[in-house]
This record gives structure tokens, C-alpha cells and sequence, in this order.
């Protein structure tokens, strides 16, 4: 009743639910491995105290940026430079932007700092000047932005002084100097008052991307049903056709319905003999 398995067309079906089964759940246990690294990483990071609170090292030491030392305060020390302002971004549900000075180390090699936020439009709204001479700042640090980041402007177009994404890779083709690549928020801005008075606001730093149960993290969960439904699909389509066929041999067999291929054969032969 089964003979149909070893025919050619069937070979090719068997072919295909054998290699699509096994990669469906490999791709299924990618993805749960995936998300059991973001719940481990979560609770990892919820019994390190805050990162904010912990004591501020070098820059240099914090280097690269990780979901470990993102967050970090870091100091570093060097010189004001260039200014950019950084539109479109959001700080208690109000509407300004960043104020970024890059702070030239003795290296050469520049820092990019944000020292505060302000409400309105660049341009628009008067900054207040950045301390001149060396200087030490504390901030915290953060990993460069990306296209997925809150508050990218990706489109260009930004008249000059302006950034739409704090990144090293966005800054070198602006300033003349290597960039480090990440940043820092000040939380000590040295202003008093608020920022309806001029005064700067500090950014809060945000928790490194992939470091706890985010979108991304339940994302990779309902991939993980995903493949594994697929694999059930496979399987069930294959048992459903495998039954089909056999049902369809039975009929034949039983003489429920017409062997077509064997009236074929016989039309066939028989166009020869009269031929």
C-alpha cells in the first residue's frame, strides 16, 4: 500500500520534510537560547547595584562598551572643541534638544559629551557656553547610537552644527580628529534652575540594547513558536498526504474509482494496435 514512498515525486517529498524538520527546530532552540541569554543577562543585571551608583573609573578602563559598563560614570579630562546640537529628543515628555561638546583628551583623541538638554529648537534657544580650559568631567557612559535608537534623525539634511545620531561613525566625517566610540551624559551640569530658565538638564543614560527582557527579547520568544509550529506543520502535512495517497491506492485497489494510469496505459496500446 506504501510503494508510493519509493517513487520519485515522493522521494522529493521525503527529501524535503526530512531537511525541513530538523532545521525548523534547530532555528526554534537558536531562538529560545536566545531569549534564556536576555532572562539570564536580566537578572544579572538586577543584582548588580545600579551602574550610576557604582564609583567612576577612567574612561580608558571602561572601554569598550558593554551591557556591563554601559552606564558606568567615567571620568575623563581634556579640552572643549567642537559644538553640536542634537535635535528631536524628548525628556519628560517635552520636546528639545541635545547640547554635545567633544571633549579633545590629551591624545588628540575626542569624547563625545552630552551636557544637557534643552527644551525647544536649536537655534531657537540660547546655550549656555561650555567651560573653557581643561577640564575633568563625570558622566555616564553610553555605547554609540544606531538606526534603531530613540530620537535618530536618519533622514540628513540637518543644517551645519546639527547631529542626528551620537555615534563615532556619524561625528568623524565632521570633525578632524579621531572620536572615541561612545559617549557620556552629564549628570552634574553645573546650572541651576530649570531649563525654562536656559539652564541645561541632564540626559538620563539608558540601559544598554540586549540587556534585559525588551521587545526584542519576547520577539525572540514568539520566533521560537514559530519555527517549532512550523516544524508541526511539516509533519502534519506530510502524514496528511502520505494518508491521502494510501487512501487513494485503496480505492483503486478495491475498485472504487478508476485506475487512471492504468486506462491510460490501455489507450495507449491500444491506439497502437490500430495503428
Amino acid at each position: 500500500m506504501y510503494r508510493f514512498l519509493l517513487t520519485p515525486r515522493w522521494w522529493g517529498i521525503n527529501l524535503f520534510a526530512v531537511l525541513a524538520i530538523p532545521l525548523c527546530v534547530f532555528m526554534g532552540t537558536w531562538q529560545l537560547g536566545r531569549f534564556e541569554d536576555r532572562v539570564q543577562s536580566h537578572e544579572q543585571a538586577a543584582k548588580q547595584p545600579a551602574p550610576g551608583a557604582r564609583a567612576a573609573k577612567p574612561l580608558d578602563d571602561l572601554l569598550p562598551v558593554d551591557t556591563v559598563t554601559s552606564g558606568r560614570p567615567a571620568t575623563a579630562t581634556g579640552r572643549y572643541a567642537d559644538q553640536f546640537l542634537v535635535p528631536g529628543r524628548e525628556l519628560d515628555d517635552k520636546s528639545g534638544f541635545y547640547v554635545l561638546n567633544m571633549l579633545r583628551t590629551d591624545d588628540g583623541k575626542a569624547l563625545p559629551v552630552v551636557r544637557g538638554w534643552l527644551p525647544g529648537r536649536p537655534g531657537h534657544t540660547p546655550v549656555p557656553a561650555a567651560p573653557a580650559g581643561e577640564v575633568t568631567v563625570t558622566g555616564d557612559l553610553q555605547a554609540s547610537e544606531n538606526t534603531g535608537t530613540d530620537g535618530v534623525d536618519t533622514a540628513g539634511g540637518l543644517p551645519d552644527g546639527q547631529l542626528g545620531m551620537i555615534s563615532a561613525a556619524s561625528l568623524v566625517n565632521l570633525v578632524p580628529y579621531d572620536v572615541y566610540d561612545a559617549w557620556v551624559t552629564l549628570q552634574d551640569t553645573d546650572s541651576d534652575g530649570d531649563a525654562e530658565d536656559g539652564a541645561l538638564r541632564p540626559v538620563p543614560a539608558v540601559a544598554p540594547q540586549g540587556s534585559g527582557l525588551d521587545l526584542k527579547a519576547f520577539q525572540n520568544l514568539g520566533y521560537t513558536g514559530e519555527w517549532f509550529v512550523f516544524a508541526a506543520f511539516v509533519l502534519f502535512m506530510w502524514f496528511r498526504l502520505v494518508r491521502r495517497e494510501a487512501e487513494a491506492a485503496r480505492d483503486v485497489r478495491l475498485g472504487l474509482v478508476p485506475d487512471t494510469d492504468a486506462d491510460a496505459d490501455a489507450g495507449t496500446d491500444a491506439g497502437t494496435r490500430t495503428a
